[in-house]
């Protein structure tokens, strides 16, 4: 048995501590909006929060999240998230949408911490979430947009 906090919510399951978070999420809980992508931490689709850090639910074993907070793009409420997702529909970022998931929860983290990012801090924060759309420029100004608002 594993507990641990769940988009606020406290979660128990009785499945096996190796099976990935991702896994957990969408087939045990069928909390779908986070992605895969890679199954190998490469592309960031599948970014949610542990503790409030971006974290690749995908090589993320149930155990590692034990007493943790987790956070998904399913149930994450603040102001930060907000301010992205407002910035991305004004900006209108998304073209196939397939990695908006994990894209938004890194520019969500990144701007809980530091709400006047610089381009280099968007790189550094933004580094391995890819877009085969090439939607960068896109995200990038949306992230500038939503610190602005905070």
């Amino acid at each position: 048995m594993t507990t641990f906090t769940l988009n606020g919510k406290a979660t128990t399951l009785d499945v096996e501590d190796d099976m990935p978070l991702l896994w957990v999420l969408r087939n045990e809980l069928k909390l779908t909006g986070t992605k895969f992508g890679c199954g190998i931490a490469l592309c960031g689709a599948c970014t949610v929060h542990v503790d409030g850090s971006p974290t690749r639910a995908c090589v993320t074993p149930l155990a590692q999240v034990a007493g943790k907070r987790v956070d998904t793009i399913d149930g994450l409420k603040s102001k930060a998230l907000a301010a992205v997702q407002k910035a991305w529909v004004e900006l209108d970022v998304v073209q196939c949408g397939y990695c908006q998931s994990g894209q938004i929860m890194a520019a969500a983290a990144l701007l809980e911490k530091t709400a006047k990012p610089t381009d280099a801090d968007i790189d550094s924060a933004m580094n391995g979430n890819l877009c085969r759309c090439g939607a960068y420029p896109r995200i990038r100004a949306a992230i500038h947009q939503a610190g602005a608002a905070l």
